[in-house]
């Protein structure tokens, strides 16, 4: 785990992992149920974690030297975890 709850100027990452040189941007989403979790990661806010990420990036030339990708974890009010690997990239 390299951050938590990251702010930048274009906004907030929740977390960012690495493991082996892949860099993990994370997107954590809390909602009544696991599918709601996963439809409430908006294109505005797909935008805005990609805007913070090559801040990140930008700033930390280091990380990510075998490649970089983004995450979502979604959560339900029991504590149920599903992690969605790769779950977007720039278009």
């Amino acid at each position: 785990m390299l951050a938590r709850r990251l702010r930048t100027e274009a906004g907030e990452i929740d977390l960012i992992a690495e493991r082996e040189g892949m860099l993990a941007f994370i997107e954590v989403k809390s909602r009544a149920s696991l599918a709601e979790a996963a439809f409430s990661l908006t294109p505005r806010q797909r935008l805005r974690l990609l805007a913070a990420a090559e801040i990140v990036l930008a700033e930390r030339p280091g990380w990510g030297r075998a490649g970089v990708r983004f995450d979502v974890i979604l959560v339900d009010p029991a504590g149920r975890l599903r992690r969605i690997s790769d779950a977007f990239r720039k278009e």
